[in-house]
């Protein structure tokens, strides 16, 4: 309609299309199979990807997420989409936490009452409790981002401080403990962050105001975890946040975790360069297993040790340069923007980032594609230029 092609040509997107490139590769057959192929005893052509099949799928669904992002990071491009697509995520947030909770209370046998999971544990909308946290947590970080933000009103205050309960209720709710560490991680990065960008508003750092402030902001993260666990106790959910602190009897704290990750490792060092191949870790994990095998393990419950695995040196170094990436232009949003609004929303959606960075050391969130979807829409909303107006929020 505008006669134009629109592209943003952030250098963020290089890291998705490096990983994208490392698929390709290994799905190229240029490399010999094990067994002859056929009776002349010739040697067939086999790829790198031990799952041809998964790498298609895996990549397929990577090409969609980079042209989402790109398409976030071209068109979120003035102030009104931006606060727009930032009360989209607070409000939706609320609302999936809100039905979560009551599900959970009134327990019905399967998602709104209807789909059951004979072998899953359900939350919410969510087959899996744990990636259910996990969109909880991406959505308190810029819940919590704005709450705390300096120059929000009081009324708007009171409204987010509503949702964010919701939000952290419901991740203690579905018994994760790596949700609930990766919580703790959410509000101590916004605790923090905000503290350093009100420092960088005062000239003198050391000031009794700017001390004060520090204070105050750490007990207001405090008493919102506090408040938290409070309202789970209230609605006699003890159970889910014993568990979920990790207060419980049984033999392996980590759940098999650990034997996942020690074959990832060993998957790694049998392919260190391209790795397995992307999402390929079911078929090359029955290669190491010491169990019965009762169970198909698809994912190693750690995606930087899945990465490893699946795409070697090259692929955990695209994740990096990615991470590295995003936070860093998130912090120049920070130091040059003039706007409070803009600061407080780069801050919340670099915490709900980082939050879900800290859960995937527990768990595989980023593989279900809404979370990842969140998670880019994130990103996109801390490291985009957009010129704000130099107005409160009140």
């Amino acid at each position: 309609r505008g006669r134009a092609f629109l592209i943003d040509r952030n250098t963020i997107l290089l890291p998705m299309i490096g990983l994208i490139s490392i698929g390709l590769v290994q799905l190229v057959p240029l490399f010999g199979a094990d067994i002859p192929a056929g009776p002349t005893g010739s040697v067939a052509s086999s790829s790198i990807s031990l799952d041809p099949y998964s790498t298609r799928l895996f990549l397929v669904r990577l090409v969609i997420f980079t042209l989402f992002f790109a398409a976030a990071l071209t068109f979120i491009n003035s102030e009104k989409r931006l606060r727009t697509i930032a009360g989209f995520i607070t409000i939706f947030g609320a609302l999936m936490a809100f039905f979560g909770i009551l599900q959970r209370l009134v327990n019905p046998d399967g998602i709104y009452g209807i789909r059951g999971t004979p072998q899953a544990i359900p939350f919410g909308s969510f087959v899996n409790q744990h990636h259910f946290a996990a969109f909880m947590v991406m959505c308190s970080g810029v819940t919590l981002g704005l709450l705390f933000g300096r120059d929000t009103g009081r009324e708007r205050r009171l409204l987010l401080l509503v949702a964010a309960v919701l939000m952290g209720m419901a991740t203690l709710m579905t018994s994760s403990r790596g949700g609930l560490i990766a919580l703790v991680a959410v509000v101590g990065y916004v605790v923090i962050a905000t503290m350093l960008a009100n420092q960088g508003d005062n000239p003198d750092n050391r000031s009794a105001v700017a001390r004060g402030r520090g204070r105050l902001m750490a007990a207001c993260g405090a008493a919102f975890l506090l408040v938290v666990f409070g309202s789970v106790l209230f609605l006699g959910e003890s159970n889910s946040l014993i568990r979920g602190i990790g207060f419980v009897d049984q033999a392996d704290l980590s759940n098999g975790r650990s034997h996942f990750w020690s074959i990832a490792v060993r998957i790694f060092f049998d392919h260190p360069i391209a790795g397995a191949g992307l999402d390929a870790f079911g078929v090359a994990f029955t290669r190491y297993d010491t169990w019965p095998g009762v169970f198909r393990v698809e994912q190693a419950h750690n995606d930087y040790l899945q990465i490893l695995a699946d795409a070697g040196i090259l692929g955990i170094s695209c994740v990096i340069a990615f991470v590295y990436l995003l936070f860093a232009k998130g912090w120049s949003v920070v130091r040059r923007s003039s706007s409070p609004y803009r600061r407080t929303l780069a801050i919340g959606a670099m915490a709900g980032c980082f939050g879900i960075l800290v859960h995937s050391f527990f768990d595989f969130p980023l593989r279900t594609p809404s979370n990842a979807f969140i998670f880019l829409l994130l990103a996109a909303l801390a490291i985009v230029n957009i010129k704000m107006r130099r107005t409160s929020e009140h």
